[in-house]
């Protein structure tokens, strides 16, 4: 499983680089999804991970949009 996201981290990427990872993140979710509907998942908790990298993601990309 993918280990989270610093905030810190994502500050220093690019808008491009932040919408990027967003939606490989989001991909990344709805295949964790996928497989957890046709088999057994190591990681549960791997659902939550993702859900809060993506709400920090979301969280820096709207401080940017709103500085423009």
């Amino acid at each position: 499983m993918k280990r989270t996201t610093t905030v810190n981290g994502l500050q220093e990427l690019s808008l491009e680089q932040l919408e990027a990872k967003l939606a490989e993140t989001r991909e990344e979710e709805f295949r964790l999804r996928f497989r957890s509907a046709t088999e057994t998942i190591d990681n549960p908790m791997g659902f939550r991970a993702l859900r809060r990298d993506i709400a920090r993601i979301l969280t820096v990309l709207r401080q940017r949009r709103g500085q423009a």
